[in-house]
C-alpha cells in the first residue's frame, strides 16, 4: 500500500510522465521505498482509476503521446490522512540477519564472501545516500528543486530539513550495517583462528 503514497509524494513536486516518475523514483523515493517499473506503471493506472491521479496526454516524439500524471485533491487528501495516521512498526524480514544467526552451518570462506558482498553493497549505498544528502542540503537535487520552486522560503526550508532528516536516518542505518558486518569479520577471525 505504501507504493501509492511514495508515488503521490513524488508527484506533489510536479506533474510527470510515467517515464519521468520512474527516473525520479530511482533517484529519490527508491532510497526509502523500492519498487521496480513493473510495479510503478500498474500502480499509476490503479491510482488513476481510484481518482487519486488524473492524466493528460502530452506530446512525445514526432507523432506520439505520453500520459502526464497529476495528483488530484482526493489524492492529496488520502496522502495527508496517511501521513497523519500512526505508523505501525514492521517486523524485520532480512535474510542477512537470518543467515548470520546460522553461520555455524556454513563454511567460513563462504561466510566471509557473503560479508564482503554485503560490505560492498552498504559502502556503495552509503556513498549514494551521502551524495544525495549533499544535493538536498544545497538544494540542487532535481526532485527537491521542483518541489520547492513555488514555495516560500519558510516552507522550502521545512521541506529541505525533512528530507535531510530522512537521509540522516538512512545514513546512520548504513553505517550501523557496515559496523555490524565488520563485527562479523571479527567473529570469524576469533572462531576460526588456529
Amino acid at each position: 500500500m505504501s507504493l501509492r503514497y511514495a508515488l503521490i509524494a513524488l508527484l506533489t513536486g510536479r506533474p510527470m510522465t510515467g517515464y519521468d516518475i520512474s527516473k525520479s523514483f530511482s533517484r529519490s523515493v527508491a532510497h526509502v521505498w523500492h519498487a521496480p517499473d513493473s510495479q510503478i506503471y500498474p500502480a499509476l493506472n490503479r491510482m488513476e482509476r481510484d481518482g487519486l491521479l488524473t492524466s493528460v496526454e502530452v506530446p512525445w516524439g514526432k507523432k506520439g503521446t505520453k500520459k502526464e500524471y497529476h495528483v488530484t485533491d482526493a489524492g492529496l487528501a488520502e496522502f495527508r490522512e496517511w501521513m497523519e495516521s500512526p505508523l505501525v512498526p514492521q517486523w524485520q524480514r532480512d535474510p542477512a540477519y537470518l543467515k548470520a544467526a546460522y553461520f555455524d552451518f556454513a563454511d567460513p570462506a563462504a561466510v566471509r564472501e557473503q560479508l564482503r558482498q554485503q560490505q560492498a553493497y552498504w559502502e556503495e549505498h552509503l556513498a549514494t545516500l551521502e551524495d544525495t544528502r549533499a544535493t538536498l542540503a544545497d538544494r540542487t537535487h532535481p526532485t527537491l528543486a521542483a518541489r520547492i520552486a513555488d514555495l516560500d522560503e519558510r516552507e522550502a526550508e521545512l521541506s529541505v530539513r525533512c528530507k535531510i532528516y530522512a537521509y540522516d536516518g538512512l545514513i546512520a542505518r548504513a553505517r550501523t550495517e557496515l559496523a555490524w558486518i565488520q563485527d562479523g569479520f571479527t567473529l570469524l577471525d576469533e572462531l576460526h583462528s588456529t
